[in-house]
């Protein structure tokens, strides 16, 4: 048998190993945009256009922003992506009807002609809106969550635990997958969209799923297990639950990977946070959910704490 809770805290310094790194660039991006993330126009406002053109080019970015300087903007208000050989995503303030007219007509003038596969317009005040109602959405899951755990092992000793160590976990794949999106964003351009806060929450909801499967089993073998240490019972009841978590989860990243190849440029962000999100999921709850039951069980922060608090009123 894999001794995983015995080896908890080296699966605890791995998870760090990716927390980090994504911390990092949030702070970075923060420095740079006063914001964590590139957010898309669902929070800052404005406009997005996903053009295809008839016929294949490169697209020059000083082109684009002259056509768009006839009217007013600067090149620190658009961004420009192309995509593939013949599609333009274009993201700026927000257009009115008639600038939007006559900035199509530029860029036809200028690039040939096109077809507007997408056109979005999106308020400042709306995307304030947006960005403040998802972040109470994930913090009113949490506290959900926490509550509905701690009632549903209420026959267990100590079933706060249970809840706040799934909202912990949860917070872990949160954090994930916000760096995630912050190291993208730098790198790939990404931004942070309402398909991403729909990701998140997805994400968050499946990392408790996978959890509560092992904390299950972990209050049923705690009644079997009578007399046996509670991290060999804990450990026990990972091992029992490995294979359904390991398998359920190959079955959803084998169709996330389908649509991450074959869903086209405008899926690629939402299903690849999907992707990392679920994956990282499935390792938190196997190797952070229930090993953190150990580590409060046997008191073992509180030790770390007075062992280095000792040590530095003894120096």
């Amino acid at each position: 048998m894999i001794d995983i809770v015995g080896k908890r805290y080296w699966y605890f310094a791995i998870s760090l190993l990716f927390i980090i790194p994504g911390l990092i660039a949030m702070a970075m991006t923060w420095s740079q945009t006063g914001r964590p993330f590139r957010l898309a126009i669902d929070f800052t406002g404005g406009t997005l256009l996903e053009l295809k053109f008839d016929q294949p080019q490169t697209f020059q970015t000083d082109r684009v922003v002259s056509v768009f300087g006839q009217f007013g903007f600067a090149p620190n208000d658009l961004q420009i992506q192309q995509s593939g050989t013949d599609t333009l995503i274009i993201r700026s303030k927000e257009l009115s009807p008639e600038v939007k007219v006559q900035v199509s007509e530029g860029l036809a003038s200028e690039f040939g002609k096109f077809t507007e596969l997408r056109a979005e317009s999106v308020g400042p005040a709306v995307g304030a809106e947006i960005a403040e109602r998802a972040a109470v959405a994930v913090g009113l899951v949490s506290l959900a969550i926490l509550m509905y755990l701690t009632w549903a092992f209420r026959r267990v000793a100590q079933p706060f635990r249970y809840g706040a160590c799934a909202v912990i976990t949860l917070l872990h794949d949160a954090l994930v997958v916000l760096g995630i999106a912050s190291i993208f964003g730098i790198f790939f351009g990404w931004e942070v969209d309402a398909l991403f806060i729909t990701a998140l929450l997805t994400v968050i909801g499946y990392s408790v799923h996978d959890s509560i499967v092992v904390f299950d089993r972990i209050r049923e073998n705690l009644l079997r297990m009578r007399g046996v240490r509670f991290e060999d019972v804990v450990n026990h009841s990972i091992m029992q639950t490995l294979d359904r978590s390991i398998n359920t989860v190959l079955t959803v990243l084998f169709t996330l990977a389908a649509l991450l190849l074959f869903g086209g440029v405008t899926l690629r962000q939402f299903v690849g946070i999907l992707f990392l999100g679920i994956l990282s999921g499935m390792y938190s709850s196997i190797f952070n959910a229930a090993p953190l039951l150990v580590v409060w069980e046997n008191g073992e922060v509180g030790k770390f704490f007075n062992r280095l608090f000792g040590r530095k009123a003894t120096a």
